[in-house]
């Protein structure tokens, strides 16, 4: 993720000037609050959290579908890995 670096304020300085942040928020759609000099927070307008939410719904639906439709080939590559690390213990094991 980037992260613009206008945008960023320590919790300090947010706790102690939340319209600050808000005004962030207004002008770049989003502030990321530090906390021992990490990104911890993010801040976005309520719209934008909205369709955030809405994405990662529909990103749920197409992984469902794809498992689904390829559970053949994740149980048989499933059946390859224990094989393989059977075989990897037993050579190990030498």
């Amino acid at each position: 993720m980037n992260i613009n670096t206008k945008t960023m304020v320590s919790i300090t300085e947010a706790n102690q000037n939340f319209s600050k942040v808000a005004r962030l928020v207004d002008t770049h759609g989003s502030a990321v609050i530090l906390k021992n000099n990490s990104p911890k927070y993010i801040i976005l307008e309520f719209n934008e959290a909205e369709n955030t939410a809405a994405d990662t719904d529909t990103l749920s639906v197409i992984s469902e579908k794809l498992i689904k439709k390829n559970a053949k080939v994740y149980e048989e590559l499933a059946k390859w890995y224990i094989f393989l690390k059977n075989k990897l213990f037993y050579l190990m094991k030498d």
